[in-house]
């Protein structure tokens, strides 16, 4: 049975046309946006855009599409923040701190962090010449201000006192993945080798070298892997950490504090 697409289609009238006064031309819009949804792309694709702790995300570029679960971290991470000034919490301000939001992609753990501390100093960093574009989409389009970087891990970057971090983690076994993901989000922010730890393993391994002196770490990592990734942590020689859980009740972000 033809799925018929009728709740997408609402989104995408509210969404993406709320201020179309053209009735024909609205459904020339729609029959070409149905068209897309029964190709099995991702409705945030097609409506091309999406909200994100009080920013607009643009995804014109296609980068990865910002989840619900890293959603609800950052916001949690975010109200940790102003008391992780150097210069001492200030009237619950972040002065001071420096930031790192490394493998960016669309931007948007940085720019909500930005939207909710704009004292504070942000670098995004990531490896794709189209993440690169769509960061700096990012930034005007919510007015914000943050230094953009083109860089594989930490090659050209200095030292933060907090990184956030939300690397490619699906293992390439026996991965039960969405179609529309595996069809249509960039697979070099999805996949990570077998165990789906390759980018993790190489992240903690220079990570270190660019924390301040107790700086934070905010990592996510995906299902089932809290073990690895404490494991991963002894082994790396880093000193303190703690895991926490998402708004689903799973184990998703691992909070490390200095090298």
């Amino acid at each position: 049975m033809k799925k018929d697409f009728k709740k997408e289609i609402e989104w995408i009238k509210k969404d993406k046309y709320p201020d179309e006064p053209s009735e024909v031309r609205l459904r020339a819009h729609l029959k070409s946006d149905f068209a897309r949804l029964g190709k099995g792309e991702p409705i945030d694709y097609i409506i091309g855009w999406k909200e994100f702790l009080g920013c607009k995300i643009d995804l014109s570029e296609k980068p990865l599409i910002p989840r619900e679960e890293t959603e609800f971290w950052v916001g949690e991470a975010i109200k940790e923040i102003p008391k992780d000034s150097p210069l001492g919490p200030s009237q619950g301000k972040s002065f001071g701190i420096r930031a790192l939001d490394i493998f960016a992609g669309s931007g948007c753990i940085g720019l909500a962090v930005l939207n909710h501390c704009p004292e504070l100093k942000m670098t995004f960093a990531d490896k794709e010449e189209k993440c690169i574009k769509q960061i700096k989409k990012n930034l005007k389009l919510n007015k914000l201000r943050g230094k953009v970087i083109q860089s594989d891990l930490f090659k050209g970057l200095g030292k933060f006192d907090i990184i956030f971090a939300n690397p490619p983690y699906i293992p390439t076994k026996k991965s039960k993945v969405q179609k529309s993901v595996k069809n249509w989000e960039p697979k070099e922010a999805l996949w990570a080798g077998a165990d789906g730890l390759l980018i993790i393993k190489k992240f903690f391994k220079e990570a270190k070298g660019h924390l301040n002196p107790n700086g934070k770490i905010y990592l996510e990592f995906g299902y089932g892997q809290k073990k690895a990734i404490e494991d991963l942590l002894k082994q790396k020689g880093y000193k303190s950490w703690e895991f926490k859980k998402d708004q689903f009740g799973r184990f998703r972000v691992a909070k490390i504090i200095g090298g």
